[in-house]
């Protein structure tokens, strides 16, 4: 093996845990952001609902 390619392998071999690491996190970020914004809309969607039944139980 090139001596260059062996000096490649072994930096970015010792990186490994570091990308894997930031790549897990970005994804546990994301996962949150989604569950958050998912739960704000069903409250929302609820709130909206209330709103529609009392405007329609006052007649409009």
């Amino acid at each position: 093996m090139d001596p260059v390619l062996a000096e490649i392998y072994s930096t970015v071999l010792e990186a490994a845990p570091y990308v894997i690491t930031a790549y897990a996190l970005i994804w546990v970020i994301m996962f949150v952001f989604v569950m958050v914004t998912y739960t704000g809309m069903r409250k929302t969607r609820r709130e909206l609902a209330a709103l529609e039944e009392e405007l329609d139980r006052r007649g409009k």
